[in-house]
């Protein structure tokens, strides 16, 4: 896919088993969105598959396509864990309404304080002339998010016994 390429790491302090199950706990997920400040969100959890939907400030990039606001949808789907506690996900963000779509995995494996969650993904933005502008302006904010979820899972699993 023709795109930005994007990649980021998290690195909890917990087994992959605590951050697998931390990962599609819709409790965990609901204190990702209020902590990214969303107007409005919805999180899905069917699973190992998730779906979070937030509306956001839109970054003043973006506002003449969006408007004040810019609503992002993630769904992710964990596979089964292999032997060692393991896992991959496949991931899709999009934006309702625009041509912008992110796809990508989430390696999650033993490593670092204890799991490490690898992603790496495409952001496409299918707008002519200024589809790369506002991919540049965009990488930013997702890179932002990955880093939100760190800190709130952080907290999260030094919460749990």
């Amino acid at each position: 896919m023709d795109g930005m390429q994007l990649t980021a790491q998290q690195d909890f302090a917990a087994q992959p088993s605590q951050v697998a199950a931390m990962l599609i706990d819709r409790a965990f997920l609901e204190k990702v969105c209020i902590a990214s400040e969303a107007e409005k969100h919805s999180v899905m959890v069917d699973g190992t598959h998730t779906t979070v939907t937030r509306t956001l400030p839109a970054p003043s990039a973006v506002t003449k396509f969006t408007g004040a606001t810019i609503t992002i949808q993630e769904d992710l789907v964990w596979a089964q864990p292999d032997a060692d506690g393991s896992r991959t996900a496949t991931f899709t963000l999009t934006v309702p309404g625009l041509p912008v779509e992110m796809l990508g995995t989430a390696q999650l494996v033993a490593g670092g304080k204890g799991t490490r969650v690898d992603y790496s993904g495409d952001l496409v933005v299918n707008i002519p002339f200024v589809g790369k502008k506002l991919e540049q302006s965009a990488a930013p904010a997702v890179l932002d998010g990955i880093g939100l979820q760190q800190r709130v899972g952080n907290d999260w699993l030094a919460e749990k016994p």
